[in-house]
């Protein structure tokens, strides 16, 4: 067992590996200690929060409000430890926290008594608090208290001490500035040995008041759910209005058999939505049948869709349905319907304005009953008019047309994306990694995701997979190719790329080529660009304002303005 000696025969570590570990980058606004992102906070801007708190909630709520944010604080300081000290010892490891509460302005800390046992999980710590922003600020705007004050500080020392010691550490205020003495003690040992661990249990784990707020919304949920139909949308994270504005578009069609055709880029989520499509809808108890089209062999592409009889070819021993049989009743979704062959378009419209098929080598026609969900990220209509795609099946699986916005155009669903994948893959690989790293996060929102919803679930797989357990992915392990926080911004293209600077003497070149071409001020050159594009793109809207790296309605908009449209 590692023992420490009274403060005056011990002195922690020297702080300069942590003050260089603090970055102020003014050119973004960020300041970051090591890999995670803090905030300068004016502490009458907490002593206001608190007085809130108070009023709103009463000081038993408040209290657990305040010690949850302190905990929370020392978990993610928890984490930084052993990184910002590698090779040191426990010990001097552990220090980390107390220092990190001084180099934040929270409270200066004098060890008194310091027992540490990683392996056995024994702990007794006591330490001396002076100039407690917390105690100050109660002081100042509640005057004197009976009991306690400083709640967010004893969480923040519990939420470290427990996460470094891996077993549940309870500190306790003994004494305390806000109710009158002279400096603020605090002792702190596992929950398990304090006299009254049943009570402090309780109290320690008591609900915050959020998820009492989701009991509430749940019961409410629960009672609307007695009056309406449930609408199954739980497989779809959408706090953007492109996704909330999409969905209302898909409820309206929900409960029809119109033929949806979900288009946008790959890896936005086509199937996703195909199949919510199917549970919003009167089929969603009947099979949903997903084909990817592009992956089916060429000489077989028939034989899957509509079945085929035995000895129709070789290698056909039996006689098997197709997919459109196994659907009969629900959804059928063709992803990447452009790769059909010809033949099989001709087929596919026979089936949906007949409802009718044959099998590979039978005579009999069968009947069918299906829902189909056609998807691309080709241009049917270019294709139409190279002779790649029948335009009669076009017209007939364009009638409700359903564009998926890329994930750089909702990036207010990233955090929600993130959580559900790590949830996903936690489960999966038996993990129990945590969160992403804030420099991971910030490289994520400057990132514009060329491989969109499907690219941001390979890297959290990847970052559950190279994190350890209650740690949370670093940047460096995920983002090799992203651009970096030093990166200029604005030279980032729509697909993730940087664009390269051009020397100055290219710049003035490429201007005066502007200029020469009557282009001098910026609405005509606006005009030219938009044109162009519009050109390039054969009159497709959707596909000229991809080319811009802009959403479809902001294309439109700017070609109304020029009367391009």
């Amino acid at each position: 067992m590692s023992q420490r000696k009274p403060d005056h025969e011990h002195q922690f570590p020297d702080i300069g590996d942590l003050r260089t570990s603090i970055r102020f980058d003014a050119g973004t606004g960020c300041i970051w200690l090591e890999q995670q992102r803090v905030m300068l906070l004016h502490t009458a801007a907490f002593g206001a929060l608190r007085d809130e708190l108070f009023e709103s909630l009463g000081t038993k709520n408040s209290w657990g409000v305040l010690f949850r944010m302190g905990r929370k604080s020392g978990i993610a300081d928890a984490h930084m430890a052993r990184r910002m000290r590698p090779g040191a010892s426990d010990e001097d490891a552990f220090a980390v926290g107390p220092q990190l509460h001084a180099l934040e302005g929270v409270v200066h800390v004098t060890q008194v008594k310091f027992e540490m046992d990683v392996d056995s999980g024994h702990y007794l710590g006591e330490y001396i608090w002076r100039n407690s922003f917390e105690a100050e600020q109660h002081l100042a705007s509640q005057g004197p208290s009976k009991e306690p004050v400083c709640w967010q500080q004893i969480g923040y020392a519990s939420g470290y001490t427990s996460e470094f010691m891996k077993v549940p550490v309870v500190f306790k205020e003994v004494e305390c500035v806000g109710k009158g003495d002279s400096h603020c003690r605090i002792i702190g040992k596992p929950l398990n040995e304090w006299d009254d661990a049943e009570e402090l249990k309780k109290l320690y784990s008591q609900d915050s008041l959020a998820e009492e707020l989701y009991s509430l919304q749940s019961e409410v949920q629960s009672l609307r759910g007695m009056i309406s139909p449930l609408v199954e949308i739980e497989s779809i994270v959408g706090q953007s209005p492109r996704i909330a504005a999409l969905l209302k578009m898909m409820e309206k069609a929900a409960n029809t058999d119109v033929t949806a055709l979900m288009l946008g880029e790959t890896g936005v989520g086509k199937e996703v939505f195909a199949g919510v499509l199917h549970k919003m809808g009167a089929r969603r108890d009947d099979p949903f049948v997903a084909v990817n089209c592009a992956t089916l062999p060429e000489g077989l592409v028939e034989a899957e869709l509509f079945g085929v009889e035995k000895g129709a070819f070789t290698g056909a021993e039996v006689s098997r349905a197709g997919r459109f049989e196994r659907a009969h009743g629900g959804t059928l979704f063709l992803d990447e319907i452009a790769e059909l062959t010809m033949e099989a378009q001709s087929k596919l419209l026979r089936v949906l304005q007949e409802g009718e098929f044959d099998r590979v080598g039978d005579t009999r026609t069968r009947k069918v009953d299906v829902r189909l969900i056609a998807a691309t990220n080709a241009d049917l209509g270019a294709l139409v008019r190279e002779g790649k795609f029948r335009a009669d099946l076009y017209y007939r699986i364009n009638i409700f047309p359903i564009e998926i916005p890329p994930l750089r155009e909702r990036m207010e669903d990233l955090p929600g994306l993130i959580i559900k994948f790590l949830d996903r893959f936690n489960s999966k690989y038996g993990r129990k990694v945590s969160g992403v790293m804030d420099k991971a996060m910030a490289r994520f929102r400057g990132y514009h995701w060329p491989g969109n919803v499907r690219e941001l679930e390979n890297i959290i797989e990847r970052g559950v997979i190279l994190t350890e357990d209650g740690e949370l992915i670093e940047a460096d392990s995920v983002c090799p190719g992203m651009p970096s926080d030093n990166v200029d911004e604005s030279r980032v293209t729509r697909t993730g790329g940087l664009v390269p600077t051009a020397a100055n003497g290219e710049q003035s070149s490429v201007f005066q080529a502007f200029v020469d071409q009557g282009l001098s001020d910026f609405d005509s050159f606006e005009k030219a660009l938009l044109q162009g594009a519009l050109e390039q793109a054969a009159g497709n809207v959707n596909k000229a304002a991809r080319s811009l790296g802009m959403s479809a309605p902001q294309c439109r908009y700017r070609l109304k303005k020029f009367g391009l449209n």
